[in-house]
């Protein structure tokens, strides 16, 4: 095939280079295309490609007519406008697809390198992430290749040397890029690519049904990191608390009924003891206003940007979504007590369930409240008998239980004895209010893997969480966990269940599962110290930059003059190298070029190859003899073309023929 391709004509097998490259561009973007899109574009691509590897006529403009009018229309279907992020990249990229099939000269072809550059930065308005830079590199330089290809002469010149050429100008405007990238004033919201508020994200929800979070163990993207400064807490105290749900319905768990001022008391009841950890999180975008931190912080997260609030259940809430990469330092204790010591009215939401649901759990309590071991036990102990059945029943943690059916809580106490962690807790929390103890359900994150590498910890979407929270006299809420009386490796260590793996990581955990553990290690390490460096290099870092420098007291208006030096010193560094690009330049050639240059502005023909003795006898032939000046010209293009042969040459000589140029009478017209 490859030998097919290099015996097309030249326009042919440039063109289809040019395809190539425009699907490269395209391609990362088909997730985040409608599927009608997709397809067109990759039709219309195949399509003009079949028309220049046979050397057919391109189609009529009327085709592209129509099918620029069913684009529009489709884009307006699919995204109710034709203005915004999601339709503009829609209609770029079908634009781009169509615009090659009048692919007829240089002009539209210049086209087309426009609307693909525009293209490939559109890949950034849905991901930043360490790939997709890597993938728009390279196709930053099959754009350069093609278009350095098209400037080339008549011929086949290889693509090798074009693609050489391209990398050396991507090699030179690199220091402006870093320059520009370091010292460019990141004023919000004029910087950054914009958050679609819209869009749907992976993640923890605000409700909860059996069977969401096991869902979510499938899902092995990352959800946050964490750097912790100073002493780490155990594996078990790693609690990333997300939104608390109280509120039952039969199928699903809700927040608690909006705040009340009888709740405002369980902010001022947290008391914080033992060790204070302090870390850095770099949290994933989810598009939900939630700032996840190790339970609990009583002190605000700093969060550059956004405006943050504790909810009465020790949530931390954002006033908008996170829709982009942020980072944000935190302090938390996992020692502390919350909650009212006394029972009160706000407690009664807590033990409410609704009518003829899971009637045998309900049976459950009673047994549990009436055994004459039970008279008199406070809640630690119905607590410690509940976990203790859990323990000894048989019961099994898993992420395929099976689907449960209207009365869940019957069927895993009873019936399947198997479930994910919102299955255990959700059927925990169902027996204590069964026994007019106030429960809740607590969802987050537990625990994570450290790596080795960089030192961060990585929290996975698997790593989603559910436990309980349950409220005792005197002592507030306490967490419950049930999920760690059925499996203690959940909680205590880093044993997860272990998802389904794709066909590329089932291959190389089979060859070897060490090497596939490192390379992963490597990779996320690098992911992170891009996230770190580059998506998160904001204007506090820019301005401590500055302070490194010397800066007392920095502004974005020292970064621009800072960034005006460097420009004005890059633009006097390239005058000299062009100086010395001139000055290493052969002397007698450059003397010949001005000669000439002078000749062809008198009106004088010359072909770019033409020797001194040419060009004198070509001005001998339009001139005639007659004229003295230009006898005295003609004579100095053969004394040129002397020293340049001679045997032995001297620099003097050619001194003395530089000076005789600029005083010899060069004419305004030749006749």
């Amino acid at each position: 095939m490859f030998n097919a391709i290099k015996s097309l004509p030249r326009e042919a097998r440039d063109t289809l280079f040019l395809l190539a490259v425009i699907a490269w561009v395209i391609a990362p973007l088909a997730n985040n295309l409608p599927l009608w899109c997709t397809g067109m574009a990759a039709g219309l691509l195949l399509w003009r490609a079949y028309l220049a590897a046979h050397g057919w006529v391109l189609p009529a403009r009327w085709w592209l007519f129509g099918l620029l009018v069913v684009a529009t229309a489709a884009t307006y279907f699919s995204h109710r406008t034709l203005v915004g992020r999601d339709a503009g990249v829609t209609y770029i990229v079908v634009l781009l697809s169509l615009k090659t099939l009048e692919m007829r000269g240089q002009r539209d072809t210049f086209v087309i390198f426009f609307l693909g550059f525009f293209t490939l930065l559109s890949n950034f308005f849905f991901s930043q992430s360490l790939l997709t830079a890597l993938a728009m590199l390279v196709g930053t330089l099959g754009l350069l290749t093609a278009l350095v290809n098209s400037h080339m002469p008549v011929g086949r010149p290889p693509l090798m040397q074009a693609a050489k050429i391209a990398g050396v100008m991507a090699l030179l405007g690199a220091p402006v890029m870093v320059a520009l990238f370091l010292l460019f004033p990141r004023m919000a919201p004029l910087w950054g690519v914009p958050g679609d508020t819209t869009g749907g994200r992976t993640g923890l929800s605000n409700s909860m049904q059996v069977g969401t979070i096991a869902s979510l163990a499938l899902d092995d993207s990352i959800a946050m990191r964490i750097r912790f400064d100073g002493p780490t807490p155990r594996m078990g105290d790693m609690y990333f608390r997300g939104p608390v749900l109280g509120s039952f319905d039969g199928r699903e768990w809700k927040p608690p009924q909006p705040f009340l001022p009888t709740r405002a008391a369980s902010i001022a009841a947290l008391e914080v003891q033992g060790t204070a950890y302090s870390y850095q999180v770099t949290l994933e975008p989810n598009n939900k206003p939630w700032i996840l931190v190790l339970d609990a912080a009583d002190t605000k997260p700093v969060l550059q940007g956004f405006r943050t609030t504790m909810t009465p259940e020790l949530q931390w809430i954002a006033d908008r979504p996170v829709t982009d990469l942020v980072r944000y330092t935190a302090q938390s204790h996992t020692a502390f007590r919350h909650g009212p010591l006394r029972r009160g009215a706000y407690l009664q939401e807590y033990v409410e369930l609704p009518a003829n649901y899971n009637p045998r759990t309900r049976q459950l309590a009673a047994e549990i409240l009436a055994d004459p071991r039970n008279q008199g036990a406070d809640t630690a102990a119905l607590v410690n008998r509940v976990m203790e059945r859990l323990r000894t029943g048989g019961y099994l943690y898993t992420l395929e239980p099976g689907l449960f059916g209207t009365h869940t809580a019957d069927e895993f106490w009873f019936d399947k004895k198997a479930g994910f962690c919102e299955h255990i807790a959700s059927s925990f929390v169902l027996l204590m209010r069964d026994m007019n103890i106030p429960s809740r359900i607590v969802t987050g994150y537990q625990g994570g893997n450290l790596n080795s590498i960089d030192g961060y910890w990585t929290v996975r979407q698997s790593d989603a969480h559910a436990w309980t929270e349950v409220w005792m006299p005197e002592r507030g809420w306490v967490r419950v966990d049930p999920t760690s009386a059925v499996s203690p490796g959940r909680t205590g260590s880093v044993t997860r269940l272990i998802a389904p793996r794709n066909a590329v990581t089932q291959a190389l955990a089979n060859i070897n599962p060490q090497i596939a553990l490192s390379l992963r290690t490597l990779w996320e390490a690098a992911n992170n110290r891009w996230n770190q460096w580059v998506l998160n290099y904001t204007q506090t870092k820019q301005l401590d930059m500055l302070r490194n420098l010397g800066f007392e007291s920095p502004s974005w208006e020292d970064l621009t003059y800072v960034l005006i030096a460097l420009l004005v010193a890059a633009s006097l560094l390239g005058a000299a190298w062009t100086l010395w690009e001139r000055h290493r330049q052969d002397p007698w050639l450059r003397l010949l070029h001005n000669a000439m240059q002078r000749l062809r502005k008198a009106g004088l023909q010359l072909p770019d190859t033409a020797a001194p003795r040419q060009v004198a006898t070509l001005l001998q032939t339009h001139a005639g003899a007659a004229n003295a000046d230009l006898t005295a010209i003609v004579q100095w293009l053969l004394r040129m073309e002397a020293w340049r042969y001679a045997r032995h040459t001297h620099a003097q000589q050619l001194g003395t023929l530089q000076r005789e140029f600029r005083s010899l009478p060069w004419p305004q017209r030749i006749l």
